[in-house]
C-alpha cells in the first residue's frame, strides 16, 4: 500500500493517517508521512497572498537601478517661489468667487437660493459649506431672506456688481484688441484653426465678451469663420483664407524683449540674445556651474518661432532640443496673449495638438523654471509667465486686469474694512462675529 492509499481525512488521530500494516511505535524520527496535503495548502496559502509579498530577493549579478522619478515626485521637487505662491493662495479662492458670480449674474433675477449653491459646494470645493463660504466675503455677496420663497438667498453687492460691470465694460471697449489675439492664436495652428469648444476654456483668460461667438466672430465675417470638424457637436474656428492676416507671419512678443537688450544692434547669427529668453528663476535656488553652461547653450540654441510654418524639410532640423525650444515659444506666445500672463495647465493643453506640441506640455514648464512658474494651490495647476510679473503684480496692466485685481483685493479684504482701488468700503453691520468664524479654504 502506497502512502496516499493509506491517508484518511476523515479521523484527526496520527494512527488514521498511517498505512495498516505499520504499528505506530515502529516509527520513529521519520519525516510526515503525508507531505502532499501540506505542500498542496502552502501552495495555496502563498497564492492568497498579494504579489508584493512573494517579490524575490535580488540576484548578486543583477543591478540596482533607483527607482524613475514620477510626475507627482518632479512637481514636489520644484523650487518655490513664495511670490507667486502668496499669488495663488489668494487667487484659488478668487476663483470660487467668480464661479458663484457667474451663477448669480446668469439668474434672471441677479441671485440664487442659498440650498442651491449648497448642492454645488462640492463641485465648487467649498470644503466649509456654502454659508461659511459666503458669510467669508461680506464686501462680495449678500444673504437675504425672500419671504415669497420662505428661503434665504444670495446676492451681489454693490460694489461687486461695479466692479463686475467694470470688467465687462472692458472687455466690450476692447473687441480690436480680442480680435487682434484671436488672430494670432489661430495664426499658430498649423491649419490655422482651432476647435471651439478649446477656446471656450480659455476665454476669460483671452479678455473675449461672454458673447464672444456673436460679438466677435460672427462680427467679423471677413476674418472668422465657423464649421463643423470630424467629431460631433463641434464646430472649427478658422480664419478665412481672404483674411488680410492669413499669410502673415506676425513677430513674437518675446522680441521685443530682445530688441531691448541689444539696445538697437543687429543681432547676427552669432548673437546671444537672438533666440534667447528672459530668465528669472525662484530666489533660494541653487545656480550649479553645470546648469548655467547648459542654458547658455540652450539660449543660443536656433529653433522656429510660434507663427513660422514646419515643413517635412525643417521638422527633423535640429534634433529634440530645437522641438523642445519651439514648443517653448509657443507656450511663451500663448502667455503673453492672455490678459493676466497666467492659465490653468489644463486649459492649454487642449491646444496641444494643434500647435504640434509632441511634448509634455507640464514637464516643459517644470524643466523651464526661468521662464515660467507652475503654482498647484487651489487643486490646479497653474502655470505664470514670469517676466510679465513683479512683486506679484503684473509690470504692464491692462483695464480688464484692473477690474479683476480689485475683485482680488475684495477676496484679500475678507471681512476687514478698507478700500479698493478707489472704492472706499465702509463697515458691515448685522453680523454676529461669534458666528463668522474664519476659515482656510483648500
Amino acid at each position: 500500500m502506497t502512502i496516499r492509499q493509506g491517508i484518511k481525512t476523515s479521523s484527526p488521530s496520527l494512527t488514521t493517517f498511517l498505512p495498516a500494516k505499520i504499528n505506530p511505535p515502529q516509527i520513529r524520527n521519520t519525516t510526515p508521512l503525508h507531505p502532499l496535503p501540506m505542500a498542496i495548502r502552502t501552495y495555496q496559502t502563498l497564492l492568497k497572498k498579494p504579489t508584493f509579498q512573494l517579490s524575490p530577493t535580488p540576484l548578486p549579478f543583477q543591478s540596482h537601478h533607483h527607482p524613475k522619478t514620477t510626475c507627482a515626485q518632479y512637481i514636489a521637487s520644484r523650487p518655490r517661489d513664495p511670490t507667486f505662491e502668496k499669488l495663488m493662495e489668494d487667487y484659488k479662492n478668487l476663483l470660487k468667487v467668480i464661479s458663484i458670480q457667474d451663477l448669480i449674474l446668469s439668474s434672471p433675477h441677479l441671485s440664487i437660493p442659498l440650498h442651491f449653491l449648497s448642492r454645488l459646494s462640492q463641485k465648487l470645493h467649498l470644503n466649509r459649506g456654502a454659508p461659511s463660504f459666503i458669510r467669508k466675503y461680506p464686501h462680495i455677496f449678500t444673504l437675504f431672506y425672500n419671504p415669497s420663497k420662505s428661503q434665504p438667498f444670495i446676492k451681489l453687492t454693490q460694489t461687486a456688481t461695479l466692479i463686475s460691470t467694470q470688467e465687462s465694460a472692458a472687455a466690450d471697449s476692447s473687441k480690436s484688441a480680442a480680435v487682434h489675439r484671436l488672430v494670432r492664436l489661430l495664426s499658430m495652428s498649423a491649419a490655422k484653426s482651432l476647435p471651439l469648444r478649446a477656446i471656450f476654456k480659455v476665454w476669460r483668460e483671452l479678455g473675449l465678451p461672454d458673447d464672444f461667438e456673436d460679438s466677435v466672430i460672427s462680427q467679423n465675417p471677413n476674418i472668422f469663420s465657423l464649421s463643423d470638424a470630424h467629431e460631433p457637436n463641434t464646430h472649427l474656428l478658422k480664419l478665412v483664407p481672404k483674411c488680410p492676416n492669413y499669410n502673415f507671419v506676425f513677430v513674437p512678443v518675446v522680441e521685443n524683449w530682445r530688441g531691448k537688450q541689444c539696445d538697437g544692434d543687429f543681432m547676427g547669427e552669432d548673437s546671444e540674445i537672438r533666440f534667447s529668453f528672459k530668465q528669472g528663476y525662484p530666489p533660494g535656488m541653487r545656480l550649479s556651474k553645470d546648469f548655467r553652461v547648459r542654458v547658455k547653450e540652450w539660449q543660443r540654441l536656433a529653433y522656429l518661432g510660434p507663427y513660422e510654418e514646419i515643413g517635412e524639410g525643417r521638422r527633423n532640423k535640429g534634433g529634440k532640443k530645437a522641438v523642445e525650444k519651439r514648443a517653448v515659444g509657443i507656450v511663451h506666445e500663448f502667455l503673453s496673449l492672455t490678459v493676466e500672463k497666467m492659465v490653468e495647465v489644463e486649459k492649454i493643453s487642449h491646444f496641444r495638438k494643434w500647435f504640434g506640441i509632441d511634448l509634455n506640455i507640464r514637464d516643459l514648464f517644470l524643466d523651464h523654471p526661468g521662464i515660467f512658474y507652475l503654482s498647484t494651490k487651489g487643486k490646479r495647476h497653474t502655470v505664470f509667465l514670469r517676466e510679465a510679473y513683479e512683486r506679484g503684480c503684473l509690470i504692464e496692466p491692462n483695464p480688464i486686469y484692473d477690474a479683476r485685481r480689485r475683485l482680488l483685493d475684495l477676496v484679500i479684504l475678507g471681512r476687514r474694512n478698507g478700500a479698493v482701488g478707489n472704492l472706499q468700503l465702509g463697515g458691515i453691520g448685522g453680523r454676529d462675529g461669534d458666528e463668522l468664524q474664519e476659515e482656510d479654504e483648500d
